[in-house]
Formats: structure tokens, C-alpha cells, sequence
């Protein structure tokens, strides 16, 4: 039986900018399918924890342009639980809005958060592992995330350092939390294999989350003052619109997991991926062809290509490309994006894209 003061906030406000073409400022990657399925990031993000807590406890907070797309995928989602940011200010406002609207509706709850962008390889154990860390935090007054072993440098993550020996399915205390290293230092993090990658998925009491945001992040939560009048009320958007033109742009990693003493780590079983830029996605194909290929396409011509990635989101058209190594060829209908997979080199280029001529294509 699901527990009524167990809560989940999925956090669905990012312009998803490292995954154009197919991430666009009108409809951003968490909300478009994924893998050649018709389920979005979101959607698939979820059905997973409505396996967990109940659907009257699931929140997400995105931004006001959003709202309508939200509603479109989840028309179940109850519009009180829909919390709407007037603009982007990344994820700790976003946490510090969902974490005051739980606490007025139940000062007793705990609560997973969540990204809505990233894939689960294995949901039983995966519903099987979050279901009972919210058991396990319900007496506890720490911050806890989830840890997985690093498969490759990757600085696109935050790494944690267990401070003494892991058990599995026991929670260790954090020694070190790193956001998004150089490469230099995530290829130490790496090889030292004393690290793990920060899955960015939390679970704590509301109220523990209440007292560490209003420690460490003061000039953010002094925004929202007055909020247990506001919240629930008909007054609530105009007072959160208020709040967010003092809030400071701020990530839960670098607001408070970096900052915090009180952060411990449950080393997960399941297999994860974050899907924040093409190099992820890329990395998160199990069924790479022999050459290392990883392909997102129905019918597909390939010789000679060597560690690329490509994808299409008209399943109906023929991918057929010769001689590449270590490209991606990503199809996004009205854009054909050619490029090295190298994250520096594509952020480089795609930059060009802001260009004013180029406006319809944001």
C-alpha cells in the first residue's frame, strides 16, 4: 500500500539546450519521445514513481510557457500540482517553491525529487530501491541522493566520494561532492574508483530540505516569505511570480549538496543514465552496433562508419551515411545536424544557431 505523506516532485523547467536540434525552445527534450517510442522523457519519468507514491503526491514544477505541454502529456495531473515558474531560474527555486507546497499540505511528508530527463534501465528495482529509501528517511534529518559507479569521465555529472566502505542498500555519508568536473579531474575521479556519479534524484523529510535551504541559500528562501499564507490560495501565482524576480539562478548541486555537512548517498543497484546532452545518449545505447554505432532510425544504410550516433525522429526515412567516425547525424525534420560527438566542438558550432538568421530554428 502506497504511504499518503510520501510525496515526488519532478522537476521539468530546463530548455533542454544541449540536445538540439531535437530539444527546441518551444518544446524541449523532456517532452518530446524517446528510443523511436511515442513516450516522452516526462511521461516515462512519471508512470515509473506513480508505481511508488500515490498520484495525488506527484508535483511538477516546470515553467509557465510549459504548462499546456505538461497538461497535454499528463492530463491526470491534478492543476494544483502543476507548479508553474515564471522563468527559468534552475533547480533550487524550483525545489524551494515544491518543498514550501508540500509542507503547507503536509508537514509530515517526505519526498523524492527527480529530473524528468533521464533512463531507467530496470523499474521493478528501480521502484523497489526509491520505495524504500523514502521508508528509510522518514525518521532521518539528512539529505540523501543516489550514486552510481561511473562508467567513463563524464563531466557532465556530479561526483560524490563515499566518506568509508560501501554496503549494499546502506546509505554512506558524503566526503566530497564534486559538480560537473574538468575532464582532467572526473579522469581522476574516474580511475581513483573511489567515486560515483550524482543520478541528481534526492530523497529527504520536507522539512529537513526546509531547514537546509533556509541555512545555506538565505537571499533565495527569503523570497518566498509568507508562503504558508499564499500557497493553496487564489493568490499563490502572483505571489510566486513575486518571489522569482529576487531569486537568484541556482542548482540544488551547487546551492546545497556542495555546501551541505548533512549529505549521505545510497549506492544504487539499477542501472541509470542522465540524458542531458547528446554525448549521454550516445553512451546510453546498450545496442550499439559491432562498429559502435548507435542508431535511433527504422531504415538505415551504413558502411564504413566507425563510434557514430544516428537518429531521426521520422522513422520513415532513410538514414544512409558512409565513411564517418565518431559523428552524429541527428535528423530533426526541418534541421540536419552533422557534427563531431564531441561535446566542445558541438557547442561551439551550434552556438552559430543563435545567429539572428537562424531564429526560426531555436
Amino acid at each position: 500500500m502506497k504511504n499518503n505523506d510520501q510525496y515526488c516532485v519532478i522537476l521539468a523547467g530546463g530548455a533542454g539546450k544541449k540536445f538540439w536540434p531535437v530539444s527546441r525552445a518551444s518544446m524541449p527534450k523532456q517532452f518530446i519521445p524517446i528510443y523511436g517510442t511515442k513516450t516522452s522523457y516526462l511521461r516515462h519519468t512519471y508512470d515509473k514513481f506513480a508505481r511508488i507514491v500515490p498520484e495525488r503526491n506527484i508535483i511538477v514544477v516546470t515553467t509557465v510557457e510549459y504548462a499546456s505541454i505538461v497538461r497535454s502529456i499528463l492530463p491526470e495531473l491534478p492543476l494544483d500540482n502543476l507548479l508553474t515558474e515564471p522563468y527559468i531560474r534552475d533547480t533550487a527555486p524550483a525545489l524551494t517553491y515544491a518543498t514550501y507546497k508540500i509542507l503547507s499540505r503536509n508537514p509530515e511528508a517526505t519526498m523524492v525529487v527527480t529530473p524528468a530527463d533521464h533512463r531507467i534501465y530496470d523499474d521493478n528495482l528501480f521502484c523497489s530501491t526509491i520505495a524504500g529509501a523514502l521508508d528509510y528517511v522518514s525518521d532521518k534529518d539528512m539529505l540523501y541522493t543516489f550514486g552510481t559507479r561511473p562508467t567513463n569521465p563524464d563531466t557532465s555529472f556530479g561526483y560524490l566520494q563515499a566518506d568509508g566502505n560501501i554496503v549494499p542498500g546502506t546509505p554512506v555519508k558524503i566526503k566530497t561532492f564534486t559538480e560537473k568536473p574538468s575532464y582532467d579531474i572526473a579522469k581522476i575521479f574516474f580511475e581513483s574508483g573511489e567515486f560515483y556519479w550524482n543520478t541528481g534524484i534526492f530523497v529527504w523529510r520536507a522539512e529537513t530540505i526546509r531547514k537546509e535551504l533556509e541555512k545555506l541559500l538565505p537571499l533565495l528562501t527569503s523570497q518566498f516569505e509568507g508562503w504558508q499564507e499564499k500557497l493553496g490560495t487564489s493568490g499563490e501565482q502572483d505571489f510566486i511570480n513575486k518571489a522569482y524576480g529576487g531569486c537568484e539562478k541556482v542548482s540544488i548541486a551547487y546551492g546545497v549538496m556542495e555546501k551541505t555537512s548533512n549529505a549521505w548517498m545510497f549506492p544504487a543497484e539499477f542501472r541509470w543514465r542522465d540524458i542531458g546532452e547528446w554525448e549521454s545518449y550516445y553512451n546510453s545505447f546498450d545496442n550499439k552496433d559491432k562498429y559502435g554505432n548507435a542508431i535511433n532510425a527504422t531504415n538505415v544504410l551504413s558502411e564504413n562508419n566507425r563510434n557514430c550516433l544516428f537518429t531521426t525522429m521520422d522513422q520513415g526515412k532513410l538514414i544512409a551515411v558512409e565513411g564517418l567516425e565518431d559523428y552524429m547525424v541527428i535528423d530533426a525534420k526541418d534541421i540536419l545536424l552533422i557534427c563531431p560527438r564531441d561535446s566542445r566542438t558541438y557547442k561551439d558550432f551550434i552556438s552559430k544557431a543563435t545567429l539572428p538568421e537562424f531564429d526560426k530554428y531555436k
